[in-house]
């Protein structure tokens, strides 16, 4: 009987330790995606920025840098 609540108990063991495993692996994952969606948000607001600043600076009339000096 006490090899069998032995094992019984090696078992839970392990089951605990392969659970935390996956939770631990489920969290990096998950770091990994929202690192990946605020650099790729960010790489849009960029590329808009730069889109609006290229447009605004079409926009100036032309011989405005003397009226700038």
């Amino acid at each position: 009987m006490r090899n069998v609540e032995r094992l019984t108990s090696v078992k839970s063991e392990l089951l605990d330790i392969f659970m935390s495993m996956e939770v631990a692996e489920h969290e990096q994952r998950s770091r990994t995606a929202a690192q990946r969606n605020l650099r790729a948000r960010r790489g849009i607001e960029l590329h808009e920025e730069f889109k609006r600043l290229s447009q605004d600076i079409a926009d100036l009339p032309e011989g405005s840098d003397d009226e700038m000096h």
